[in-house]
């Protein structure tokens, strides 16, 4: 990128002029191949210095040697966890690297919180590209791309595998992103083929506590496609009707009865009501419903920041809804 002659300079100069002679390196003409590496910039050497990579249909211009990751998504982060990716970059929860993945990550410098990264501690990393979220407002974006191209990774459930074939292919991990997809594709299969009998008549639902208030999703989305669609689970009226994150009321699930629920409780999603879990759970209208009086709700059979729609909470959740959906 342009500004990186002036890396030698120090201080408040190094800021103002690298933040302000970096392009915006993002294309948004759509890529009509469909090979990842579409074009190359070479050198009078015949080296090559760039090259472009498509993603979800938009190109992104990138050095030719991909190093410094910075992973400025929890989704990001999540799959590199799971692919053995090393981010020199990555964002903290609570001034720490997420427990959940703080192993696979250990090493790598924090860039700040999910909503607005720190942009002089990215910039400090001298990274070769940023892994950001869909989910960034357009400020966020265009500081980001300030400094390196950003990639506004998914957080569609439904992109799981682009999103990892996309950070393996960065980080030169191909071979291993497929074959996370393929052991995931064959064992929920065998599951879906062992259990979908079993489930097939059954009231499942994922509701997730946030500020002390009980959600849902849409079928597509979070941990959903897991249940509904690679288990073979029917899809409640309630989450047919939902089109986004909703509020379900207790009144309204002792209407729905689930015969199973998995329920996600993060303490710093509820700060403000931390004992919301505990008096949910023993609510007599929640006891009341057919998966408590069964002993069928399950409480973080996942780490609670599980983001969903990743290839490491796919891994996870599929192993427990398995083991969970197996019970008497």
């Amino acid at each position: 990128m342009k500004g990186k002659k002036y890396w030698l300079l120090g201080g408040a100069a190094l800021l103002a002029i690298s933040l302000s002679a970096c392009s915006d390196n993002k294309e948004t003409t759509p890529a009509t191949a469909k090979e990842d590496v579409t074009t190359e910039k070479e050198t009078k050497e015949g080296q090559a210095t760039e090259q472009t990579i498509s993603y979800l249909g938009e190109n992104y211009t990138l050095p030719a040697e991909v190093n410094n990751i910075v992973t400025a998504s929890l989704e990001s982060m999540e799959d590199a966890a799971i692919l053995g990716v090393k981010p020199v970059g990555v964002l903290a929860i609570a001034n720490e690297i997420p427990t959940y993945l703080a192993n696979e990550l250990e090493g790598a410098e924090l860039i700040g919180d999910k909503f607005a990264p720190n942009n002089e501690a990215i910039l400090a990393l001298k990274p070769d590209v940023i892994i950001g979220s869909s989910k960034f407002q357009e400020e966020v974006v265009t500081q980001l791309n300030k400094i390196q191209t950003m990639i506004p990774y998914s957080h569609i459930s439904s992109n799981w595998k682009d999103n990892l074939k996309l950070l393996g292919q960065l980080s030169g991990k191909e071979s291993e992103a497929d074959s996370i997809i393929a052991d995931y594709e064959k064992k929920a299969a065998e599951a879906k083929e062992k259990i979908e009998g079993s489930i097939k008549d059954k009231q499942i639902l994922i509701i997730r506590v946030r500020q002390g208030i009980m959600n849902v999703y849409p079928a597509n989305v979070y941990l959903n496609p897991v249940l509904y669609e690679d288990l073979g689970a029917q899809i409640p009226e309630v989450i047919s009707n939902t089109k986004a994150q909703a509020e379900i009321s207790l009144e309204a699930l002792a209407e729905v009865n689930p015969d199973y629920i998995f329920l996600q409780f993060e303490t710093s999603e509820n700060s403000e009501n931390p004992t919301a879990l505990d008096e949910l759970m023993e609510n007599p209208i929640f006891q009341s419903i057919e998966a408590a009086k069964n002993d069928h709700v399950f409480v973080n059979v996942v780490d609670p920041l599980a983001q969903g729609g990743t290839a490491w909470s796919k891994v996870k959740f599929l192993d427990a809804a398995i083991e969970s959906l197996s019970k008497e």
